[in-house]
Protein backbone atom coordinates (compact mmCIF):
# COMPACT_ATOMS: atom_id res chain seq x y z
CA UNK A 1 0.00 0.00 0.00
CA UNK A 2 1.23 3.27 -0.74
CA UNK A 3 0.82 5.72 1.56
CA UNK A 4 0.12 9.47 0.46
CA UNK A 5 2.60 12.27 2.22
CA UNK A 6 1.40 14.64 5.24
CA UNK A 7 -1.01 12.59 6.06
CA UNK A 8 0.05 10.54 9.36
CA UNK A 9 0.15 6.55 9.83
CA UNK A 10 -2.57 7.01 12.40
CA UNK A 11 -5.06 9.26 11.08
CA UNK A 12 -4.99 6.95 7.77
CA UNK A 13 -5.96 3.52 9.71
CA UNK A 14 -8.62 5.23 11.45
CA UNK A 15 -10.32 6.77 7.75
CA UNK A 16 -10.15 3.31 6.21
CA UNK A 17 -11.27 1.30 9.34
CA UNK A 18 -14.59 3.82 8.85
CA UNK A 19 -14.98 3.65 5.33
CA UNK A 20 -14.84 -0.63 5.59
CA UNK A 21 -17.57 -0.19 8.21
CA UNK A 22 -19.44 1.90 6.10
CA UNK A 23 -18.85 -0.29 2.69
CA UNK A 24 -19.97 -3.36 4.55
CA UNK A 25 -23.19 -1.80 6.05
CA UNK A 26 -23.91 -0.71 2.57
CA UNK A 27 -23.73 -4.48 1.30
CA UNK A 28 -25.70 -6.31 4.17
CA UNK A 29 -28.55 -2.95 3.56
CA UNK A 30 -28.72 -4.14 -0.05
CA UNK A 31 -28.67 -7.81 0.56
CA UNK A 32 -32.63 -8.49 0.42
CA UNK A 33 -32.86 -6.37 -2.65
CA UNK A 34 -30.30 -8.39 -4.60
CA UNK A 35 -31.49 -11.60 -3.32
CA UNK A 36 -34.97 -10.75 -4.82
CA UNK A 37 -33.29 -10.09 -8.16
CA UNK A 38 -30.21 -13.11 -8.56
CA UNK A 39 -31.02 -16.49 -9.44
CA UNK A 40 -32.31 -19.12 -7.24
CA UNK A 41 -29.64 -21.75 -6.41
CA UNK A 42 -29.78 -24.67 -7.44
CA UNK A 43 -31.28 -27.67 -5.21
CA UNK A 44 -29.13 -30.96 -5.34
CA UNK A 45 -31.43 -33.49 -7.43
CA UNK A 46 -32.10 -35.62 -4.14
CA UNK A 47 -34.00 -32.99 -2.87
CA UNK A 48 -36.39 -31.92 -6.08
CA UNK A 49 -39.51 -33.54 -6.09
CA UNK A 50 -40.93 -34.22 -9.62
CA UNK A 51 -44.10 -35.06 -10.90
CA UNK A 52 -44.94 -37.22 -14.13
CA UNK A 53 -42.71 -35.88 -17.07
CA UNK A 54 -44.69 -34.45 -20.37
CA UNK A 55 -44.53 -35.91 -23.52
CA UNK A 56 -42.29 -33.26 -24.35
CA UNK A 57 -39.74 -34.12 -21.80
CA UNK A 58 -39.62 -37.56 -21.93
CA UNK A 59 -39.61 -37.92 -25.69
CA UNK A 60 -35.55 -37.62 -25.37
CA UNK A 61 -35.41 -40.30 -22.87
CA UNK A 62 -37.84 -42.46 -25.00
CA UNK A 63 -35.70 -44.00 -27.07
CA UNK A 64 -32.35 -46.16 -26.41
CA UNK A 65 -29.22 -45.94 -28.35
CA UNK A 66 -29.41 -46.75 -31.48
CA UNK A 67 -27.58 -50.46 -31.76
CA UNK A 68 -27.03 -51.87 -35.38
CA UNK A 69 -27.92 -54.85 -36.20
CA UNK A 70 -26.97 -57.59 -39.06
CA UNK A 71 -28.50 -56.87 -42.48
CA UNK A 72 -27.94 -52.47 -41.69
CA UNK A 73 -27.04 -51.06 -44.22
CA UNK A 74 -24.51 -47.88 -42.93
CA UNK A 75 -23.58 -45.08 -44.60
CA UNK A 76 -18.97 -44.62 -43.83
CA UNK A 77 -17.45 -40.89 -44.79
CA UNK A 78 -14.30 -40.84 -44.27
CA UNK A 79 -13.34 -37.35 -44.91
CA UNK A 80 -11.04 -36.39 -47.76
CA UNK A 81 -11.47 -40.09 -48.66
CA UNK A 82 -14.03 -40.58 -51.35
CA UNK A 83 -12.85 -43.93 -52.22
CA UNK A 84 -13.42 -45.72 -48.59
CA UNK A 85 -16.54 -43.57 -48.46
CA UNK A 86 -19.61 -45.43 -49.40
CA UNK A 87 -22.27 -47.60 -48.48
CA UNK A 88 -22.28 -50.51 -46.31
CA UNK A 89 -24.14 -53.71 -45.34
CA UNK A 90 -23.76 -55.18 -42.65
CA UNK A 91 -23.24 -58.97 -42.97
CA UNK A 92 -25.29 -61.81 -40.98
CA UNK A 93 -22.48 -62.60 -38.77
CA UNK A 94 -22.31 -58.40 -38.03
CA UNK A 95 -19.51 -57.73 -39.96
CA UNK A 96 -18.49 -55.04 -42.53
CA UNK A 97 -15.15 -54.94 -44.53
CA UNK A 98 -13.75 -51.72 -45.45
CA UNK A 99 -11.06 -51.19 -48.21
CA UNK A 100 -7.09 -51.64 -47.21
CA UNK A 101 -8.17 -52.92 -44.26
CA UNK A 102 -6.73 -57.13 -43.81
CA UNK A 103 -9.77 -57.96 -41.48
CA UNK A 104 -13.67 -57.25 -41.31
CA UNK A 105 -14.51 -55.12 -38.24
CA UNK A 106 -17.64 -56.03 -35.75
CA UNK A 107 -20.44 -53.25 -36.35
CA UNK A 108 -23.57 -55.16 -34.73
CA UNK A 109 -24.13 -54.59 -31.34
CA UNK A 110 -22.55 -51.08 -31.79
CA UNK A 111 -23.78 -47.54 -31.92
CA UNK A 112 -22.99 -45.66 -35.37
CA UNK A 113 -20.49 -43.33 -32.61
CA UNK A 114 -18.87 -46.08 -31.36
CA UNK A 115 -18.06 -47.81 -34.74
CA UNK A 116 -16.90 -44.69 -36.26
CA UNK A 117 -14.41 -44.63 -33.36
CA UNK A 118 -13.33 -48.10 -33.77
CA UNK A 119 -12.96 -47.84 -37.47
CA UNK A 120 -10.57 -44.55 -37.35
CA UNK A 121 -8.43 -46.77 -34.09
CA UNK A 122 -8.16 -49.30 -37.07
CA UNK A 123 -7.29 -47.14 -39.81
CA UNK A 124 -4.50 -45.62 -37.00
CA UNK A 125 -3.08 -48.88 -36.22
CA UNK A 126 -3.05 -49.79 -39.59
CA UNK A 127 -0.74 -46.97 -40.46
CA UNK A 128 -3.46 -46.01 -43.48
CA UNK A 129 -3.96 -42.46 -41.72
CA UNK A 130 -2.47 -40.52 -38.97
CA UNK A 131 -5.48 -38.81 -38.07
CA UNK A 132 -8.72 -40.22 -39.75
CA UNK A 133 -12.30 -38.40 -39.20
CA UNK A 134 -15.09 -41.01 -39.72
CA UNK A 135 -18.75 -41.01 -39.32
CA UNK A 136 -21.04 -43.84 -39.49
CA UNK A 137 -24.84 -43.29 -40.35
CA UNK A 138 -27.93 -45.85 -41.16
CA UNK A 139 -29.29 -45.68 -44.09
CA UNK A 140 -31.90 -49.02 -43.82
CA UNK A 141 -32.43 -51.20 -41.13
CA UNK A 142 -34.73 -54.44 -40.62
CA UNK A 143 -35.27 -54.35 -37.15
CA UNK A 144 -35.99 -50.82 -36.60
CA UNK A 145 -38.74 -50.06 -39.34
CA UNK A 146 -42.48 -50.28 -38.72
CA UNK A 147 -44.88 -52.71 -41.19
CA UNK A 148 -47.71 -51.06 -42.69
CA UNK A 149 -50.05 -53.81 -43.88
CA UNK A 150 -53.93 -53.86 -44.57
CA UNK A 151 -56.50 -51.37 -46.77
CA UNK A 152 -53.16 -48.47 -47.13
CA UNK A 153 -52.32 -47.95 -50.82
CA UNK A 154 -48.73 -49.21 -50.61
CA UNK A 155 -48.44 -51.76 -47.85
CA UNK A 156 -45.31 -51.96 -46.67
CA UNK A 157 -42.30 -52.05 -44.36
CA UNK A 158 -40.79 -48.59 -43.60
CA UNK A 159 -37.65 -47.76 -42.24
CA UNK A 160 -38.19 -45.79 -38.63
CA UNK A 161 -35.24 -45.20 -36.26
CA UNK A 162 -37.21 -42.98 -34.24
CA UNK A 163 -40.83 -42.23 -32.74
CA UNK A 164 -43.72 -41.10 -34.76
CA UNK A 165 -47.63 -40.50 -34.98
CA UNK A 166 -50.08 -42.99 -36.80
CA UNK A 167 -50.79 -40.24 -39.30
CA UNK A 168 -47.73 -39.57 -40.04
CA UNK A 169 -46.92 -43.96 -40.88
CA UNK A 170 -49.89 -43.42 -42.44
CA UNK A 171 -49.28 -40.69 -44.73
CA UNK A 172 -45.64 -42.75 -45.56
CA UNK A 173 -47.97 -45.36 -46.50
CA UNK A 174 -49.88 -43.06 -49.37
CA UNK A 175 -53.12 -42.98 -47.46
CA UNK A 176 -55.96 -45.25 -46.83
CA UNK A 177 -56.89 -47.88 -49.58
CA UNK A 178 -60.45 -47.20 -50.90
CA UNK A 179 -61.92 -50.45 -49.35
CA UNK A 180 -60.11 -49.23 -45.75
CA UNK A 181 -62.39 -49.84 -42.55
CA UNK A 182 -63.18 -47.29 -39.71
CA UNK A 183 -60.23 -49.04 -37.38
CA UNK A 184 -56.45 -49.67 -37.34
CA UNK A 185 -55.11 -52.43 -35.21
CA UNK A 186 -51.54 -51.70 -33.51
CA UNK A 187 -49.25 -54.20 -32.36
CA UNK A 188 -46.63 -53.31 -30.03
CA UNK A 189 -42.55 -54.38 -30.62
CA UNK A 190 -40.59 -54.48 -27.68
CA UNK A 191 -38.99 -51.13 -28.16
CA UNK A 192 -42.13 -49.17 -27.70
CA UNK A 193 -42.76 -51.19 -24.39
CA UNK A 194 -39.24 -50.54 -23.23
CA UNK A 195 -39.80 -46.56 -24.13
CA UNK A 196 -43.44 -46.47 -22.73
CA UNK A 197 -42.12 -48.06 -19.77
CA UNK A 198 -39.27 -45.56 -19.45
CA UNK A 199 -41.62 -42.52 -20.19
CA UNK A 200 -43.56 -43.11 -17.22
CA UNK A 201 -46.83 -42.66 -19.68
CA UNK A 202 -48.10 -46.12 -18.86
CA UNK A 203 -48.86 -44.90 -15.13
CA UNK A 204 -51.49 -42.78 -16.40
CA UNK A 205 -55.15 -44.53 -16.55
CA UNK A 206 -56.14 -42.62 -19.50
CA UNK A 207 -52.99 -44.09 -21.35
CA UNK A 208 -53.55 -47.55 -20.63
CA UNK A 209 -55.31 -48.04 -24.11
CA UNK A 210 -52.01 -47.49 -26.18
CA UNK A 211 -49.85 -48.93 -23.51
CA UNK A 212 -51.38 -52.15 -24.02
CA UNK A 213 -49.71 -54.79 -26.74
CA UNK A 214 -52.45 -54.79 -29.12
CA UNK A 215 -55.15 -52.27 -29.37
CA UNK A 216 -57.06 -50.51 -31.91
CA UNK A 217 -57.86 -46.90 -33.03
CA UNK A 218 -60.78 -45.23 -34.13
CA UNK A 219 -59.75 -43.94 -37.59
CA UNK A 220 -62.59 -41.82 -38.15
CA UNK A 221 -62.64 -40.27 -35.23
CA UNK A 222 -59.24 -39.35 -36.17
CA UNK A 223 -60.18 -38.03 -39.34
CA UNK A 224 -63.10 -35.99 -38.28
CA UNK A 225 -61.90 -34.37 -35.19
CA UNK A 226 -58.24 -34.88 -35.18
CA UNK A 227 -57.70 -36.08 -31.66
CA UNK A 228 -54.25 -36.21 -30.55
CA UNK A 229 -55.66 -39.34 -28.21
CA UNK A 230 -56.03 -40.78 -31.13
CA UNK A 231 -53.09 -40.19 -33.26
CA UNK A 232 -50.80 -42.75 -31.11
CA UNK A 233 -47.09 -42.57 -31.00
CA UNK A 234 -45.51 -45.19 -33.16
CA UNK A 235 -41.67 -46.94 -32.27
CA UNK A 236 -39.34 -49.10 -34.30
CA UNK A 237 -41.41 -52.71 -34.24
CA UNK A 238 -44.69 -52.02 -34.34
CA UNK A 239 -47.15 -52.87 -36.74
CA UNK A 240 -50.43 -51.32 -38.17
CA UNK A 241 -52.85 -53.04 -39.55
CA UNK A 242 -55.80 -51.31 -40.83
CA UNK A 243 -59.04 -53.34 -41.35
CA UNK A 244 -60.58 -53.59 -44.63
CA UNK A 245 -64.39 -52.37 -44.52
CA UNK A 246 -65.98 -55.47 -46.35
CA UNK A 247 -67.12 -56.32 -49.71
CA UNK A 248 -71.07 -56.66 -50.78
CA UNK A 249 -71.88 -59.82 -53.22
CA UNK A 250 -74.36 -59.00 -55.86
CA UNK A 251 -75.65 -61.81 -57.82
CA UNK A 252 -77.94 -62.99 -60.38
CA UNK A 253 -80.16 -61.86 -62.56
CA UNK A 254 -78.18 -58.31 -63.20
CA UNK A 255 -75.87 -56.74 -65.46
CA UNK A 256 -72.55 -56.66 -63.71
CA UNK A 257 -72.38 -59.52 -60.86
CA UNK A 258 -69.62 -59.41 -58.14
CA UNK A 259 -68.75 -58.26 -55.23
CA UNK A 260 -68.52 -54.33 -54.00
CA UNK A 261 -66.20 -53.32 -51.32
CA UNK A 262 -67.73 -50.86 -49.08
CA UNK A 263 -65.69 -47.45 -49.29
CA UNK A 264 -63.88 -46.32 -46.66
CA UNK A 265 -65.45 -45.71 -43.35
CA UNK A 266 -68.60 -47.30 -44.80
CA UNK A 267 -70.00 -49.77 -42.81
CA UNK A 268 -73.13 -50.84 -44.73
CA UNK A 269 -74.98 -49.88 -48.24
CA UNK A 270 -78.48 -49.92 -49.71
CA UNK A 271 -80.07 -52.22 -52.33
CA UNK A 272 -80.21 -49.63 -54.22
CA UNK A 273 -76.54 -48.66 -54.21
CA UNK A 274 -75.50 -52.16 -54.94
CA UNK A 275 -77.85 -52.45 -57.83
CA UNK A 276 -76.53 -49.43 -59.11
CA UNK A 277 -73.01 -51.09 -58.97
CA UNK A 278 -73.80 -54.05 -60.35
CA UNK A 279 -75.54 -52.01 -63.29
CA UNK A 280 -79.03 -52.45 -62.84
CA UNK A 281 -81.13 -54.84 -63.05
CA UNK A 282 -81.87 -57.67 -66.09
CA UNK A 283 -85.33 -57.55 -68.16
CA UNK A 284 -85.68 -60.89 -66.95
CA UNK A 285 -85.36 -60.65 -63.21
CA UNK A 286 -87.79 -61.47 -60.85
CA UNK A 287 -88.46 -58.36 -59.15
CA UNK A 288 -90.19 -59.78 -56.21
CA UNK A 289 -88.18 -62.85 -55.77
CA UNK A 290 -84.76 -61.08 -54.29
CA UNK A 291 -83.43 -62.06 -50.81
CA UNK A 292 -80.27 -61.47 -48.56
CA UNK A 293 -78.55 -63.81 -47.74
CA UNK A 294 -76.49 -62.70 -44.09
CA UNK A 295 -74.25 -64.94 -42.14
CA UNK A 296 -75.61 -65.80 -38.52
CA UNK A 297 -74.80 -68.14 -35.97
CA UNK A 298 -78.35 -67.75 -34.17
CA UNK A 299 -79.76 -69.39 -38.31
CA UNK A 300 -80.08 -73.36 -37.94
CA UNK A 301 -77.58 -73.62 -41.64
CA UNK A 302 -75.36 -70.52 -40.29
CA UNK A 303 -76.77 -68.41 -42.74
CA UNK A 304 -80.00 -66.24 -42.80
CA UNK A 305 -82.30 -65.46 -45.43
CA UNK A 306 -84.04 -62.05 -45.94
CA UNK A 307 -86.53 -61.82 -48.60
CA UNK A 308 -86.54 -58.38 -50.28
CA UNK A 309 -89.36 -57.23 -53.16
CA UNK A 310 -87.47 -55.16 -55.25
CA UNK A 311 -90.72 -54.09 -57.23
CA UNK A 312 -91.93 -52.53 -54.22
CA UNK A 313 -88.77 -50.88 -53.18
CA UNK A 314 -87.94 -49.41 -56.75
CA UNK A 315 -91.49 -47.90 -56.30
CA UNK A 316 -91.06 -46.20 -52.62
CA UNK A 317 -93.52 -48.46 -51.27
CA UNK A 318 -91.00 -49.95 -49.12
CA UNK A 319 -88.00 -49.07 -47.08
CA UNK A 320 -84.56 -49.76 -48.98
CA UNK A 321 -82.74 -52.48 -46.92
CA UNK A 322 -79.33 -51.63 -45.70
CA UNK A 323 -76.69 -54.30 -46.69
CA UNK A 324 -73.54 -55.35 -44.17
CA UNK A 325 -70.32 -56.22 -45.10
CA UNK A 326 -70.22 -59.94 -46.69
CA UNK A 327 -74.13 -59.56 -47.25
CA UNK A 328 -75.17 -61.58 -50.53
CA UNK A 329 -77.66 -60.59 -52.60
CA UNK A 330 -79.71 -62.47 -54.58
CA UNK A 331 -81.73 -61.70 -57.36
CA UNK A 332 -83.86 -64.31 -59.27
CA UNK A 333 -84.15 -65.18 -62.77
CA UNK A 334 -87.35 -65.13 -63.79
CA UNK A 335 -88.22 -68.26 -66.25
CA UNK A 336 -91.74 -67.07 -67.63
CA UNK A 337 -89.48 -63.69 -68.50
CA UNK A 338 -86.73 -65.43 -69.56
CA UNK A 339 -88.65 -67.68 -72.00
CA UNK A 340 -90.87 -64.82 -73.63
CA UNK A 341 -87.58 -63.03 -73.99
CA UNK A 342 -85.84 -65.95 -75.96
CA UNK A 343 -89.42 -66.49 -78.26
CA UNK A 344 -89.25 -62.65 -79.22
CA UNK A 345 -85.54 -63.13 -79.82
CA UNK A 346 -86.55 -66.35 -81.90
CA UNK A 347 -88.98 -64.07 -83.99
CA UNK A 348 -87.09 -61.38 -84.90
CA UNK A 349 -84.15 -63.45 -85.95
CA UNK A 350 -86.94 -65.39 -88.08
CA UNK A 351 -88.34 -62.77 -89.50
CA UNK A 352 -85.45 -60.88 -89.94
CA UNK A 353 -83.80 -64.26 -91.83
CA UNK A 354 -87.18 -64.28 -94.48
CA UNK A 355 -87.14 -60.74 -95.15
CA UNK A 356 -83.14 -61.12 -96.38
CA UNK A 357 -84.35 -64.40 -98.33
CA UNK A 358 -87.40 -62.71 -100.23
CA UNK A 359 -85.25 -59.49 -100.77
Amino acid sequence: MVVSAGIPRTLLRKLMGNRLAAACALILACCPLLAAQTPRAVVPDSEIVSGPASPAASASLALPDYIISPADVLIVSVYDSPDISGEYRVSPAGQIELPLLSEAIVAAGLTPAQLSEHISEKYRKAEIYSHPRVTVAVKESRVHSITVAGAVKTPQIYPLFGKATLLDVLSQAQGLANDAGGTALITRGGIAMQALKQSGECESAARQAPCAQTFTVDLKQLEETGDPAFNVDLYPGDRVTVQRAGIVYVVGAVNRPGGFPLKTGQVDMTVLQALALAEDLKPTAARKKAMIMRKSAAAPNGREEIAVNLKNVLEGREADPRLQANDILFVADSTGKRALRRGAEAAIYTTTSLLIWHW
